[in-house]
């Protein structure tokens, strides 16, 4: 081994070679672009395993269309929440599944109600913006 080529090396490691076609931009923004782009593929990624897309073969240009806006609106939504929340989607949808709606039913009929809303998941759905579900969804009489 070369000690004195890997340690040249190790110089750049974590360190890119960006190429541009715009001569004019800033490298700022050529490093922001390429950030972005990262984060772009990181959210299709997170997006097809957190909405558990399958492959999807579509053959109307149409039907191609809609699938990738929704793919689009769902990832937008992924972000939002994780921008108005300051927390991670992870986090964000762990809180939210503890949001449970349960149905009882009795001689005096049925009544579906959601779970207690812990501390950690009211502050979420203040800072998302989103009113608390109400307590009780509905109530059936027994016949």
């Amino acid at each position: 081994m070369d000690r004195t080529k890997a340690r040249a090396e190790e110089n750049l490691d974590g360190k890119y070679l960006l190429r541009c076609a715009d001569p004019q931009l800033p490298a700022e923004d050529i490093a922001l672009g390429y950030r972005q782009l990262l984060e772009a593929e990181r959210g299709w990624r997170d997006m097809k395993s957190m909405l558990d897309l399958r492959s999807v073969y579509h053959r109307l240009e149409e039907r191609i269309c809609a699938h990738v806006l929704l793919c689009w609106l769902a990832l937008l939504l992924v972000r939002v929440a994780e921008n108005q929340a300051g927390q991670t989607w992870a986090t964000v949808r762990r809180e939210l599944d503890r949001i449970h709606l349960g149905t009882f039913t009795g001689p005096a009929g049925t009544c579906r109600q959601r779970t207690e809303i812990a501390e950690p998941t009211r502050d979420l759905l203040t800072k998302l913006g989103i009113d608390q579900p109400r307590k009780i969804h509905e109530l059936t009489p027994g016949t």
